[in-house]
């Protein structure tokens, strides 16, 4: 049995772990902690969580849990995953990976010294449709990559508090929605790009509303990604792939449960179908307890995680954006 704890009174982790691991027999919530005593308990009471923690630091000491899910904004992300870590813990730390590549090669590092699975909550990439996508690249359904573009936006509506309109605590369009878009591109390439342009539309706050990307891939491939998070901003979830022989559309590729497609064109055929599956957090979950309980190769984290803390970094250097140290 893998014992859960939660770091965070998060309003992800729900749908991210708690009902996840209810549905399974290998595993358990079994605490949660927050800054607050009194939030960590109606949390717990709430979603039927056994225990609770006055302090993140109590939680990561406790010697009845297995695997720490860090739910916390990315200004906390590497203190105390790399605490976790050394605590001997396994660690699922939500995205964006860390404030910026510094950090993330910090916590990559004390996983390698630790020997513990360290993991980055991009869940979309444990769910078979994006593993559909790249076997449908890989072998060559479109032929030779030639472009893409990518975009993940929605609105957030600003209110006092709003981590994701902070920058201080890893806040920003780009952070929090651009970061799945600047990932798609990178997987489905297989490789790192070039950042040839980038302009970004700031809040009074100093958040970035709109940020826009235009990278080079190795080979001379053009990648073009856009985020926003304004008001009025609708859903929008898309990866588009040319190639030499067709064209590869995915709507939806964030939560394919929720109504998802791809499109392939190729000449004057077009087939579109959708891919089967749990949720992406379900399958997230199932791919963690793989990790720790058979050593399968982790699909994020790791050097992944740098690199694409590495391209967040260069975006917003090519926008112009000062960023917390």
């Amino acid at each position: 049995m893998i014992r859960i704890g939660i770091l965070g009174a998060a309003k992800i982790a729900p749908k991210a772990v708690i009902v996840p691991a209810s549905k399974r027999a290998d595993c358990s919530v079994v605490c949660v902690a927050a800054r607050d005593g009194e939030k960590a308990r109606a949390y717990a009471g709430e979603h039927g969580i056994p225990e609770w923690e006055a302090s993140y630091e109590a939680l990561i000491a406790r010697r009845d849990i297995d695997l720490i899910y860090n739910a916390l904004p990315p200004h906390r992300h590497m203190d105390l995953t790399i605490a976790a870590l050394e605590a001997g813990k396994a660690v699922l730390c939500e995205k964006p990976f860390a404030m910026n590549a510094r950090e993330a090669r910090a916590m990559t590092e004390a996983a390698a010294r630790s020997g513990r699975p360290l993991v980055e909550a991009f869940h979309y990439r444990f769910h078979p449709m994006f593993e559909e996508i790249l076997r449908q690249v890989n072998e060559g359904a479109i032929g030779k990559l030639c472009a893409v573009r990518a975009e993940f936006s929605v609105a957030i509506k600003y209110r006092p508090g709003e981590l994701r309109h902070d920058p201080a605590l890893g806040g920003g369009a780009l952070m929090d929605l651009g970061c799945y878009a600047l990932h798609w591109a990178r997987t489905v390439a297989g490789s790192e790009p070039e950042v040839k342009s980038a302009s970004a539309r700031l809040s009074e706050h100093g958040a970035d509303l709109v940020t826009e990307a235009n990278l080079e891939f190795p080979g001379g491939v053009p990648a073009k990604v856009r985020t926003s998070m304004m008001p009025g901003q609708r859903f929008k979830a898309l990866l588009a792939l040319q190639g030499t022989e067709g064209v590869l559309v995915a709507r939806n590729p964030l939560h394919p449960s929720l109504g998802s497609s791809i499109t392939i064109r190729r000449g004057l055929s077009i087939r579109r179908y959708s891919v089967e599956g749990q949720t992406t957090y379900d399958h997230q979950l199932a791919h963690m307890i793989d990790v720790m309980k058979t050593n399968a190769p982790p699909l994020t984290g790791g050097a992944d995680a740098v690199a694409n803390m590495a391209l967040i970094d260069a975006v917003y250097a090519a926008a112009g954006v000062n960023r917390p140290a």
